[in-house]
């Protein structure tokens, strides 16, 4: 148990079950505001929650040195030498270094410090449905009331209404580093009558040496314990050495016609802008991949037919309007300018010609916000809120929450609501503050929202409650 340490006195010592520990090295107020600035829209925004994680490149301070300063690129791990001094590069490892050692005091929850909230009137109690997860990625609720969960570590489960989980096999290998893994899935319109699941996934392969990755969907028959008859159905060209930006949101809409989301795989001066990649497109398809014959290049010299839409960077919620049967869709920013957008047949929505945000070590990529041609997002978020998971509300049990629309936010680690009116953004409320990184936002068969967090990875009902 910690006994003493507060943040004022980092260059006291520490003590951790009655034992001293090394002096703390010290930290300034400036590097504090370093990591606000230049690492809080990836990694969230207390360095006390990022760094309770796994390591793949070492903790030694020489290793945070060489990490900061080089970055990893193919991991969408910026360079920051050239942004940063030696000194301020210094600080930040130390800052990582103290978080480290204090890292019982700052541990944060499963769930917020009360479990019931308030908002428009109703009172909604969190009530926790699943447990002893990694990173829940999706989610899809059963016919007979199950659950199936992806693990962005590479499993997927059946989640039985009496609490019981079963790890399915026949599931497709994956390349679960970087922001790849197990993503996505989604039930086929018919469900009920063929059994027939999709997951989106990294997959990867090795050619002329080089290990590479993309997005993929797979079509399958769930049976009681895993999958059958699974068959390859999209592998977004070009595949890449990077391991981030995968985009991999499944939605199907009114017609029957598979939404699938591809972000831009960190190349954003070559992919999102050209009609020849699948990588920065949202992609429609039929329900066994095929082109269905008013896709708007169908025929198009060059242009990648199953592309619906483009010019997107990583788009990581899709969802249907309910009054209309539009597509919705938001995605991540660099620093700033994650947008919201309803999904136009043949529209491009600018990146990285135009964009709201900047660099993550503040340098601007472009001057223009807007450009003939290019579409408006229906709002945007500065600073960036990480959006993951989006969903609409259409269950009577939140009457004050109908038709909104909810997300999760990986950086602020809260359930965002907004509020929509003729079809417009015009209000917006963070629900639950501090409940984690939400990654999926669904509305159940039973009308219940569900909501999935990651790190430790929960599935959580959000329930109406009288109290």
């Amino acid at each position: 148990m910690l006994r003493y340490l507060t943040v004022a006195g980092l260059a006291s010592v520490l003590f951790l079950n009655g034992k001293s520990l090394k002096p703390a090295p010290p930290t300034t107020d400036a590097a504090r505001k370093n990591y606000q600035t230049y690492c809080s829209s990836c990694h969230g925004e207390k360095v006390e929650a990022m760094v309770d994680r796994k390591w793949k490149h070492g903790i030694a301070k020489s290793d945070l040195i060489k990490s900061i300063t080089h970055g990893y690129p193919d991991l969408g791990m910026p360079a920051w030498g050239q942004s940063l001094k030696e000194k301020e590069i210094d600080e930040l490892a130390d800052l990582i270094l103290v978080s480290m050692e204090t890292l019982d005091q700052y541990k944060f929850a499963s769930k917020p410090k009360s479990n019931i909230f308030r908002s428009e009137g109703m009172t909604v109690r969190l009530d926790t449905v699943a447990a002893g997860l990694d990173s829940p990625w999706g989610l899809v609720f059963l016919p007979g009331g199950d659950m199936v969960v992806t693990d962005r570590s590479g499993s997927v489960y059946r989640l039985a209404k009496n609490g019981t989980k079963t790890k399915l096999t026949g599931t497709p290998e994956v390349v679960a580093e970087g922001q790849g893994g197990m993503l996505d899935i989604e039930l086929h319109p018919d469900f009920a009558k063929n059994n027939v699941i999709y997951l989106s996934y990294s997959a990867g392969k090795t050619e002329n040496g080089q290990k590479l990755a993309t997005t993929a969907v797979m079509r399958a028959r769930l049976t009681d314990t895993g999958l059958a008859d699974q068959k390859v159905i999209f592998e977004a060209q070009p595949w890449s050495r990077t391991r981030h930006h995968y985009g991999g949101r499944l939605e199907f809409d009114r017609k029957g016609l598979l939404y699938v989301s591809v972000g831009d795989r960190g190349a954003e001066k070559v992919n999102p802008q050209s009609l020849e990649s699948d990588c920065g497109k949202v992609h429609r398809m039929k329900d066994d991949g095929s082109v269905p014959s008013d896709n708007p290049y169908v025929g198009k010299a060059g242009a990648r037919p199953t592309i619906f839409s483009w010019g997107h960077r990583n788009p990581q919620g899709v969802a249907i309007y309910p009054p209309t049967g539009e597509v919705w869709a938001h995605e991540h920013g660099p620093r700033g300018g994650d947008e919201l957008n309803i999904v136009r047949k043949g529209k491009n929505y600018g990146w990285p010609v135009i964009s709201y945000g900047i660099n993550y070590d503040g340098t601007t990529f472009t001057n223009f916000t807007a450009k003939e041609g290019m579409e408006q997002p229906e709002t945007y978020w500065i600073p960036s809120i990480g959006p993951s998971g989006l969903a609409f509300v259409t269950s009577d049990k939140y009457p004050g929450w109908k038709d909104n629309l909810m997300m999760g936010s990986l950086r602020f680690q809260y359930l965002n609501r907004c509020v929509l009116k003729n079809g417009k953004v015009v209000k917006q409320e963070n629900l639950l503050p501090n409940l984690g990184r939400v990654r999926d936002v669904r509305m159940g068969p039973d009308g219940f929202l569900y909501v999935s967090v990651e790190n430790p990875g929960y599935v959580f009902r959000l329930t109406p409650t009288a109290i």
